[in-house]
């Protein structure tokens, strides 16, 4: 492998993590949507630049060393939960560019025999999911009820990633390879429980640029809301002033992470006692 090589393949990929597509989200998840109009104006933003959508699966597999080296100007677009959005409003906008992405469901979120009422907002259904699966989405999972992960005890964690997996491998013909945590939480034991459920790789938040050493298990994404305009997207895509962009996020972050280990160790405390 030569140094430009290694060089192109240590370089930092933006990661951009959606959520809803819609003219008129629901309250809760009106602060991580964008309009119709937004996506559509980002994507042709990515054009501008240049820019070479890879999936999931793509990414892992040549941080791998799967042979291929990373294209110029590579970004990933990903969606969360699975919002009928993404195949009303994104999935037109993403054939026009010819755009490679991945939606990560929540298999008891989506509109169907699994569905168990959680849903935020208007979701998919199956029948949609494969049609975004027969244009070249890739589908990964997100758990069946989008809990935080890492406050599941080891069966219910299991679980949760199992049933996902086997639903979305029995609606699509396909099983999934990739993963994303659900609000973006994971400790080593999650990630340890993703990787024996069969999943390749996974993708967390932390609000900063993926980069190889991160590992297959913890790549890092940016989160694209309603409040991100046309210049804040492009500092995105370019990789520049992430800390600055994300500052507050990563300070919250840190805080809860206090939190949840004290719940962790409560719980763990009471077992012992149990």
């Amino acid at each position: 492998m030569s140094a430009q090589t290694r060089a192109s393949d240590e370089a930092p990929v933006p990661i951009l993590m959606y959520h809803a597509v819609a003219h008129e989200p629901s309250e809760a998840t009106r602060r991580l949507s964008v309009s119709p109009e937004q996506f559509a104006e980002q994507m042709e933003i990515l054009a501008d630049h240049r820019c070479t959508p890879l999936s999931t699966a793509e990414l892992a597999g040549i941080w791998r060393g799967g042979g291929r080296v990373l294209p110029d100007r590579p970004v990933l677009i990903t969606f969360d939960d699975g919002y009928e959005g993404v195949h009303r409003h994104a999935l037109p906008v993403l054939a026009k560019h010819g755009f490679a992405s991945a939606l990560f469901v929540s298999t008891g979120w989506l509109r169907g025999p699994y569905d168990t009422g959680r849903g935020l907002d208007t979701m998919l259904d199956w029948d949609q999911v494969r049609a975004l699966a027969a244009q070249g989405m890739e589908i990964g999972g997100h758990s069946h009820t989008h809990p935080q992960l890492d406050q599941l005890d080891d069966d219910d964690l299991a679980f949760e990633l199992r049933l996902c997996k086997e639903i979305v491998a029995g609606e699509l013909g396909s099983t999934p390879v990739s993963f994303a945590y659900p609000y973006g939480h994971s400790d080593r034991r999650v990630r340890q429980a993703v990787r024996a459920a069969g999943f390749a790789q996974s993708l967390a938040v932390g609000n900063g640029l993926a980069r190889r050493r991160q590992g297959p298990y913890a790549l890092q994404r940016v989160t694209v809301r309603r409040s991100t305009d046309a210049t804040e997207f492009e500092r995105l895509v370019e990789g520049r002033a992430i800390g600055r962009t994300y500052a507050r996020d990563r300070a919250l972050t840190k805080g809860y992470a206090v939190v949840r280990r004290a719940r962790q160790a409560r719980r763990k405390a009471t077992r012992t006692r149990v």
